[in-house]
């Protein structure tokens, strides 16, 4: 460990000093044994110079730890006003290392936290940065793929490089996030979390070690930005094909992709396969990257000959009327493709 703090009491006795208590509706989880606050630091390459950001720290126990190491700065930041005093009370013994953030990490500007120097180029090394967190499990999917996009955008604190994250996820949602081709696990968060990025995973926690104790386990994911993804196009459009085509997870694939195109369009069914020359009557989870790619590489190219398909929801209530009266180039001629 880097530094050290001034005696404090344990974060359980925290917890009652203050009276805080779990929220169901946050489907707030606590780790208070600070062997598994520190365990879960160890596997974060904290550094000196690093600079860490921490979503969600609760009663504080990871931002301990956090303070016991070689971080140069940490940063939280907390959606529940009720954590507030005891935050300040660490911030108050950190020696200025500690600023706490009253909250929404969905809406935080996270990357105006950093200082400009501690940018990397994103083909280099990635930067002394890190975000990190005991994510609440209701609101890790939603942080995870607006994270995600900002990945694809290099916007947000992903302007200063690769930021690597280290977070927690129920082990099931972990488990979805790193399936591989054929697994049962294979979903549309597999794909969108795997084209953008490396994924390691840590190590596992019991449902035992949280308080309160939830009924399902968790996963620790090491999260690092790829140099290039591998579906080099719009995030959008990405999560659009993904996203349509595993809504029939156990049908062959074209009837997925035919929700990509209103019904006047349905010839273009066809022409989707035959610029992608993937096997229509695959199962999504069977699809390889590579075929996830030229799938979407695809659409882009149907897209570019008719304005306005990539705005087409088949899932919004008007959308068929509106695409029969709309202007769209109904084409099929895949020499203009060439």
């Amino acid at each position: 460990m880097g530094s050290r703090l001034p005696p404090m009491p344990r974060i359980s006795e925290i917890v009652k000093l203050y009276r805080l208590s779990a929220t169901k509706k946050l489907s707030q989880n606590f780790l208070l044994d600070m062997n598994v606050c520190h365990k879960f630091v160890n596997c974060i390459s904290v550094t000196k110079g690093s600079h860490i950001c921490e979503v969600g720290p609760g009663p504080g126990g990871i931002t301990r730890a956090l303070l016991e190491s070689d971080a140069e700065k940490v940063h939280v930041i907390e959606k529940d006003k009720r954590f507030l005093p005891p935050l300040e009370a660490l911030r108050a013994a950190s020696g200025g290392r500690l600023d706490v953030h009253l909250g929404d990490a969905k809406y935080f500007d996270m990357h105006s936290l950093f200082p400009p120097y501690c940018a990397r180029p994103w083909q280099k090394m990635t930067p002394k940065v890190n975000i990190v967190g005991n994510l609440p499990f209701n609101v890790s999917l939603g942080l995870l793929l607006k994270w995600l996009e900002q990945i694809s955008k290099k916007s947000g604190p992903w302007q200063l490089g690769r930021v690597p994250l280290t977070l927690t996820f129920q082990h099931e949602v972990a488990e979805r996030i790193l399936a591989d081709v054929d697994s049962e696990h294979r979903c549309r968060l597999s794909i969108m979390s795997q084209y953008l990025c490396k994924i390691k995973y840590r190590y596992h926690i019991p449902g035992k070690v949280f308080v309160p104790a939830p009924k399902v386990h968790a996963a620790v994911l090491y999260i690092e930005p790829l140099n290039t993804p591998l579906i080099d196009q719009p995030f959008s459009l990405v999560e659009k094909v993904v996203s349509t085509i595993f809504h029939y997870r156990q049908k062959h694939i074209k009837r997925g992709a035919q929700d990509l195109f209103p019904p006047i369009m349905s010839n273009l069914v066809d022409d989707f396969f035959k610029i992608s020359r993937v096997d229509p009557t695959k199962q999504s989870f069977r699809l390889s990257m590579e075929e996830w790619r030229e799938l979407c590489h695809a659409y882009e190219q149907l897209c570019l000959l008719n304005p306005g398909l990539i705005d087409y929801n088949y899932r919004e209530p008007r959308a068929k009327h509106m695409l029969t009266t709309s202007p769209l180039v109904r084409t099929s001629n895949l020499n203009e493709l060439q």
